[in-house]
C-alpha cells in the first residue's frame, strides 16, 4: 500500500519509456540512476494529489506498525502458552515431591518415638541396630536432598510464573497497540477515500494510474539483468503471479496483499522466510546500490522504509500500491528510494 507519488518532471517519464522500449541491461542500469535522481514529487502540500499522497503514506506507516504489533502478539501468545505449560509441569513435580516428602516424614514420626541411644542400650543385637541406624542416616540424607530439590523447584516455578506474567502483560500492551494502529489505518483510509471521491473525474483518473502489466509477457522471464540468485528468480515468478490481485492492508496472501505481505509471500514461494514488516525486510539480506539492482531485490521507500516493492528489471518494481490499486508494475523511482536489499 502507500502513496505512489507521481513525478511531474517530464525527464523521468521519457527515461522510463526509453528503458521499457529498449529492454537492454545497460539502459536499465542508466534508468535506475535517472529515475532515482528525479524521485521527489512536485505536488505542493495544498494540492489534492499531495493530500492523498500524505494520507496514503500515513495509512501505510500505520499499517506497518500494525503488522509489527500483530507479529509481536503472535510471538508473545506462544511465549505465554509455553510458560504456562512449564508452570503446570513444575507444579505437578512439586506436588509429587511434597507427597513423597510427607510420606517419609510420617514414617519417621512413627519410628522416632524412642531415643536412639536407649534403643542401642536395650538392643540384643547392637550390630544390627547400627546397620539400621546407618541406613536411617542415608534416608535422612536423601530426605534433605529432596527438601533442597523441592526448594529449587519452587524457586523455578516462581520464576516461570513471573516470566509468564511479564509475557502476558506485554501481550496485552501489544494487543492494545494492534487495535490503536488498526483504528489509525482505518481513519486515514476513510479520509483518503472521501478525498478521492471529491476529486474531479480527470484528477481522480490521473491519480488512479492503471497497471502497466499489459506491457509485459505475464510470468515469463524478466528482461534485463539476471536475478540475483535462483531463489530471487523464483520470487520474481511468484510476484508476477500476484499481478492484479487486490491490495488488502494487513494481508500477506494469497488472495490479497499489503506491500510487505506481498514480499513475504513471494519469497515464501521460493522457500525463503522474510520478516513481516518492510522495515525489517530492508535488513533481510545484503544492501546493494540502486544502480546494481537485480530482479528479486527488495526496494524500500521513504526514510522510514514504510513501503517496499520487488525490482523485476527494466527499471520497474512490482508492488502492492494502496487500497483500490491492484498489485502492479511501477517505475523503481516512483518514490524516494531508501535502500535496495539482495535476499
Amino acid at each position: 500500500m502507500g502513496s505512489h507519488r507521481r513525478s511531474t518532471q517530464p525527464g523521468v517519464s521519457r527515461s522510463v519509456r526509453v528503458t521499457i522500449a529498449s529492454a537492454a541491461a545497460a539502459t536499465a542500469a542508466t534508468t535506475l540512476g535517472a529515475v532515482s535522481a528525479h524521485a521527489e514529487p512536485q505536488d505542493t502540500p495544498q494540492t489534492p494529489g499531495a493530500r492523498l499522497d500524505r494520507l496514503f503514506t500515513e495509512a501505510e506507516q500505520a499499517t506497518e506498525h500494525y503488522n509489527e504489533a500483530d507479529e509481536k502478539v503472535g510471538r508473545l501468545r506462544a511465549e505465554v502458552s509455553r510458560a504456562q505449560d512449564r508452570a503446570a509441569r513444575g507444579q505437578e513435580r512439586i506436588n509429587r515431591m511434597r507427597t513423597e516428602i510427607g510420606s517419609a516424614a510420617r514414617e519417621q514420626y512413627r519410628a522416632g518415638g524412642v531415643d536412639p541411644a536407649l534403643v542401642l542400650l536395650l538392643s540384643s543385637d547392637p550390630d544390627s541396630y547400627l546397620d539400621r541406624a546407618a541406613t536411617l542416616d542415608r534416608v535422612r540424607d536423601r530426605r534433605a536432598a529432596a527438601l533442597t530439590g523441592l526448594r529449587k523447584a519452587q524457586q523455578a516455578l516462581a520464576q516461570t510464573r513471573a516470566e509468564a506474567a511479564r509475557s502476558l502483560a506485554a501481550l496485552e500492551r501489544n494487543r492494545a497497540a494492534v487495535s490503536r494502529h488498526k483504528r489509525t489505518v482505518e481513519r486515514k483510509l476513510s479520509q483518503a477515500r472521501q478525498l478521492l471521491r471529491e476529486l474531479p473525474g480527470a484528477e481522480r483518473a490521473g491519480f488512479e494510474r492503471g497497471s502497466r502489466s499489459g506491457r509485459y509477457g505475464g510470468a515469463g522471464p524478466v528482461a534485463g539483468l539476471p536475478a540475483g540468485s535462483a531463489r530471487a528468480a523464483a520470487a520474481v515468478l511468484a510476484v508476477q503471479r500476484a499481478l492484479g490481485r487486490p491490495y488488502v492492508w494487513g494481508a500477506n496472501g494469497p488472495s490479497g496483499f499489503d506491500c510487505s505481505g506481498l514480499m513475504q509471500w513471494a519469497y515464501a514461494q521460493a522457500g525463503v522466510s522474510l520478516p513481516r514488516t518492510s522495515q525489517a525486510q530492508r535488513y533481510a539480506g545484503r544492501t546493494v546500490p540502486l544502480s546494481e539492482a537485480r530482479p528479486g531485490d527488495l526496494v524500500t521507500y521513504r526514510a522510514d522504509a514504510s513501503h517496499v516493492g520487488m525490482y523485476v528489471g527494466n527499471g520497474q518494481v512490482i508492488h502492492a500500491p494502496y487500497p483500490g490499486a491492484p498489485v502492479r508494475y511501477d517505475p523503481v523511482g516512483m518514490m524516494p528510494v531508501s535502500s535496495v536489499t539482495r535476499v
